[in-house]
């Protein structure tokens, strides 16, 4: 189901401008995210067809079926919290039925975990970020041939280094291997002999070939396969990375010269801050009145340390917040569970009239 059959099939009980614009943080490159849920048609619901969330290819558009709805909310997931707590002028649609979901029957102390773990994992792309651009890599990749070592005299050489050195011919070297020694080959040369030299293009590992007996290694060869391994992956993650990046979110945070992820870390405080005030006073702000320091924050007015350290605060605080707190333990399973059978029961009975 498309999200344009999903409109016209009239299941959706709520949708919500959401994201940057519910937060009050939108500036004037803000993309519009939209939020909301439906029940799916009975039809559907009663067949080998259900479908738990309807999105278009850039997620900025999801709606959520009330099953997987409120199995999230009964997480306290905070993404799916939020819509219980839209700001009035956020809202596009609300069916009658969707007010009986009460933000009572959900709100507990799970948030502590659930707003303070997500906003942590944004500290961890923070920081993901960070890595790849201090550290980046080349687009010409490194070949079997740049993690090869040769024993000459008393040290290890890079073997391409051996080659030049020398003045000789990368197709008519040979390898056979050494046994005992783990990686570590026996090394010919001869221009004579039909060698395929120590690797083929594109190749993952070293080429070995058939050497007569008469013939005499020119050195030992060692592959470091573990640190070619792990530069394979670094290198493919580094450029699936820059091929799915937003490039001018990239150049916004490159720009400030502070090596991270402005927004990211926008929203680290920002769900830190909401967890802090469920804590306190057992309700969601979406709309966030700290507006102007969390965009100070987006627009890099502070240095990566100082900001880890801060979140780390606030984070171990929380500990304290919610052992007070009045908030339940958890949402009761058997209220959530009746609720979306009420629901379901009402919203297809009224169809059916």
């Amino acid at each position: 189901m498309t999200i344009e059959q999903l409109k016209k099939s009239g299941s959706i009980i709520f949708e919500s401008i959401s994201g940057s614009r519910a937060y009050g943080l939108d500036t004037a490159t803000s993309d519009t995210d939209i939020r909301g849920v439906f029940i799916l048609p009975k039809e559907h619901y009663y067949s080998l067809n259900y479908i738990s969330q309807i999105n278009n290819e850039t997620n900025d558009i999801t709606y959520y079926e009330l099953n997987k709805f409120l199995e999230l909310l009964s997480k306290n997931n905070p993404n799916i919290m939020e819509l219980l707590n839209m700001p009035d002028q956020c809202i596009l649609y609300k069916h009658p039925i969707f007010d009986t979901i009460k933000k009572e029957h959900f709100l507990s102390k799970l948030c502590k975990n659930t707003f303070a773990n997500y906003a942590f994992t944004q500290i961890k792309k923070a920081r993901g970020l960070n890595k790849k651009i201090v550290n980046p890599v080349a687009k010409e990749r490194k070949s079997v041939e740049d993690f090869c070592y040769v024993r000459d005299g008393k040290q290890s050489v890079l073997f391409n280094n051996f080659v030049s050195k020398n003045t000789l011919d990368l197709n008519s070297f040979g390898l056979a291997k050494l046994p005992h020694m783990k990686d570590c080959y026996n090394l010919f040369y001869n221009k004579s002999l039909n060698y395929k030299g120590i690797a083929r293009a594109n190749a993952n590992e070293v080429c070995l070939s058939p050497v007569p007996k008469s013939e005499l290694p020119i050195a030992v060869l060692y592959f470091n396969v573990n640190g070619y391994s792990t530069y394979c992956k670094k290198y493919k993650e580094y450029w699936d990375w820059v091929d799915k990046r937003n490039e001018e979110r990239y150049k916004s945070n490159i720009s400030h010269s502070k090596n991270y992820d402005a927004k990211n870390m926008m929203h680290t405080f920002r769900l830190l801050h909401m967890a802090q005030e469920i804590g306190l006073d057992n309700k969601i702000n979406v709309r966030r009145s700290n507006r102007d320091y969390l965009l100070s924050i987006k627009n890099a007015e502070f240095e990566y340390d100082e900001l880890v350290e801060n979140a780390e605060s606030i984070k171990e605080n929380l500990d304290l917040i919610y052992e007070k707190s009045s908030l339940m333990e958890k949402p009761n399973f058997n209220l959530v569970n009746s609720l979306a059978f009420q629901i379901r029961d009402s919203f297809y009975n009224n169809k059916a009239e």
